[in-house]
């Protein structure tokens, strides 16, 4: 079995980040339906990240490069991939993400992620401003990143995200590029270390 076909083969940990705080948030609807395309790659195990559930630090300990250890640092590490589900707020992504974001440094390094975000135009400011603050942390910012334009309007009765066909088939290709940037900086982290 040659290297590429190792690498494809090993089990992948994939954190997905639920980004939204809010009361009547429809963040959870949308990440359920990531998740449950995520996991139909049989290679992978998924953690989810709900920012909702998690508590930071105060920020007066935070310091250049990060802070103290936090409850979800051990898990972003251990991390080799993510997808950031995430609304738009007012031209941006909300300040709960950029506090996640903020209070850790070193686990998200040289790492591949996706970001499906969401909004009245679909999400993409806040795709688009993730983008450098991601690429300052050495993240590698899949090209196929998914917007999804008032998905309220896409939900069914049992309050579930039920997207068309093209929405999911647009997800799973995106997934499918994920994956193989993940394979390929988790080998680089392991045989070729960032000069420092």
């Amino acid at each position: 079995m040659g290297v590429s076909q190792e690498l494809s083969a090993a089990k992948k940990r994939i954190a997905v980040v639920s980004s939204s705080v809010r009361n009547g948030r429809m963040g959870p609807a949308i990440t359920d339906w990531v998740v449950d395309l995520v996991k139909v790659n049989q290679n992978v195990e998924v953690d989810l990240i709900d920012l909702a559930e998690i508590s930071l630090p105060s920020d007066r300990e935070l310091y250049p490069g990060g802070g103290p250890k936090t409850e979800v640092s051990s898990r972003i590490e251990a991390a080799e991939a993510f997808v950031i589900v995430t609304p738009e707020y007012n031209h941006s992504y909300p300040a709960s993400l950029k506090r996640l974001i903020d209070w850790h440094y070193n686990e998200w390094m040289f790492k591949p992620v996706m970001i499906v975000a969401y909004g009245v135009q679909g999400g993409y400011a806040a795709i688009e401003h993730l983008r450098g603050v991601l690429a300052e942390l050495n993240m590698v910012t899949i090209r196929r990143c998914l917007g999804l334009p008032a998905p309220w309007n896409t939900m069914d009765e049992a309050e579930r995200y039920e997207p068309g066909e093209s929405v999911t088939r647009r997800l799973r290709i995106a997934l499918a590029e994920l994956d193989w940037w993940a394979s390929m900086l988790t080998q680089a982290r392991d045989r070729r270390p960032f000069p420092s």
